[in-house]
């Protein structure tokens, strides 16, 4: 028995190193609760992410923040200080990632948010050098939603979004590329992600008798205000964000939000896309993993930069196991530093190429305008 006590020693270490050797990954996103359409297509995407990179296995540790940003960053503790991980993914809003930046950064651990604000990357700073982010950034589709409108006869704009850093965000944003196509803002208005009526904020938008409105919200809350104009008779051109770009919206919005024009990620719109388009075969592809697992018509600009994240981790995780071993500090600061120095990486919404200063790293490869047409998505050339 004495002889087999140090041979079932080594093998117990040996169990222990290879554990030790996984790289785990903290998911915090909203399954749950008002962002409920956008974090549900981002979980079932977290099932078809790469098991091994680097030959070295990934485990995926995944949490529900119920859209509450407490429970984000509560998340983030908990799986940073119970689970070990190397890297957090998450969360689905911009709050919730804003307020998670403080306890990645604290402990050194990097984070990709799949939250649309640029705030959550910018200004850059010693926090925010831990944080990197998939999604387009307000400026980039704002500027694309005021080139649609001022080349098609769009002179002034009412603006309502959400009362918090999302909604805040787009008006800063969209002010500066309205004003760059000369046309003015003549309404603007707030409401928040659980009210059940904006017929306050409406009438204002209608007495302003803009040429076109912008409803700067996400998932399901963004088809509130555009519902609430149709029925006060509004016949103006109606914009929304890439906030809204999936299949819930278009059955809460049903007829109300026919003809609506957005920016989107190529994604939303691959199957229609020119085949010299650089983002369609790597669009299409994650569109084929997607419908192959939940069915056809199932996916969402959404669940993609949650697909994206995975990418980056893919292009990443093997740079950094060449200086350090997962689940230790050397190995967090590697992966931060080879995220930075991601280049030519094609996901399903644009072509990543990341520095110092830009911890996004798309360009307008990343933007289509689109229009719902017939309940469906329709790319406009």
């Amino acid at each position: 028995m004495k002889f087999f006590k140090p041979l079932l020693t080594v093998a117990l270490c040996a169990s222990a190193l290879a554990a030790w050797a996984d790289v785990n990954v903290g998911v915090t996103i909203s399954a749950t609760g008002p962002a409920a359409s956008l974090g549900i297509p981002e979980k079932n995407t977290i099932s078809l992410m790469p098991k091994t990179i680097g030959g070295q296995k990934i485990n995926y540790i995944v949490l529900d923040d119920a859209s509450d940003t407490t429970a984000a960053v509560n998340n983030t503790r908990k799986l940073i200080a119970e689970n070990k991980v190397d890297v957090i993914l998450g969360s689905t809003t911009t709050p919730a990632s804003l307020a998670m930046i403080d306890v990645a950064a604290e402990a050194q651990t990097p984070m990709i948010s799949v939250a649309a604000s640029a705030r959550i990357i910018e200004p850059m700073d010693a926090k925010k050098k831990w944080v990197f982010k998939t999604p387009q950034n307000d400026i980039m589709m704002s500027l694309a939603i005021a080139e649609h409108m001022a080349a098609n006869g769009v002179k002034t704009v009412a603006f309502i979004g959400f009362s918090d850093a999302y909604g805040e965000g787009w008006s800063q944003e969209f002010a500066k590329a309205a004003d760059l196509k000369k046309i003015k803002i003549v309404a603007n208005e707030r409401y928040a992600r659980t009210d059940t009526s904006v017929t306050g904020q409406a009438l204002k938008i209608m007495a302003a008798k803009p040429d076109a409105v912008l409803v700067a919200g996400s998932g399901t809350p963004a088809a509130l205000p555009q519902k609430t104009l149709k029925e006060r008779g509004y016949t103006g051109k109606m914009y929304q964000t890439h906030g809204v770009a999936n299949a819930d919206f278009l059955r809460v919005g049903g007829k109300d939000v026919e003809g609506t024009f957005l920016p989107a990620g190529p994604v939303l719109v691959a199957d229609q896309l020119p085949a010299s388009n650089p983002v369609k075969k790597s669009a299409l592809a994650y569109v084929s993993a997607y419908e192959a697992a939940y069915g056809k018509g199932s996916v969402s600009t959404f669940g993609g930069h949650a697909w994206d994240a995975g990418l980056l981790m893919s292009s990443a995780v093997p740079v950094a196991l060449k200086k350090a071993q997962p689940g230790t500090p050397e190995f967090r600061a590697a992966l931060r530093d080879a995220l930075e120095q991601t280049k030519e990486v094609a996901g399903a919404h644009g072509v990543f190429n990341m520095t110092g200063q830009d911890h996004l790293g798309l360009d307008q490869r990343a933007r289509v305008m689109v229009r719902i047409e017939n309940g469906a998505w329709k790319y406009q050339p």
